[in-house]
């Protein structure tokens, strides 16, 4: 098994591609934060793009067999986004215990 660090897939380019726009919106939101303005649309948009690259990436790994390291941690940083979403799901609705 032969590891690369760019992708070679159309997914997997997809896969990061995305992670680094979710990242790009989260740096966004925070100096929109900073200024005074609460941008609750792209905080959305962010969190779509993070769960799309973790959905996009685990196909790309099952089904084309990409084996980039970018698309391994593109679909780790969306599992765990996935993870904080699910959990502030759950949180809101009560399932959850809030602090």
């Amino acid at each position: 098994m032969r590891l690369n660090f760019i992708p070679k897939t159309y997914l997997g380019k997809w896969s990061v591609g995305l992670i680094v726009v979710f990242f790009l919106s989260i740096a966004l939101v925070l100096l929109f934060v900073a200024s005074g303005r609460l941008v609750i649309n792209l905080m959305i948009f962010a969190g779509i793009c993070g769960m799309s690259s973790f959905f996009i990436g685990l196909i790309s790994i099952i089904k084309n067999k990409e084996r980039s390291i970018l698309v391994f941690l593109a679909t780790v940083a969306g599992l765990y986004i996935l993870f904080l979403y699910l959990g502030e799901i759950l949180s809101a609705i009560g399932i959850l215990p809030s602090d």
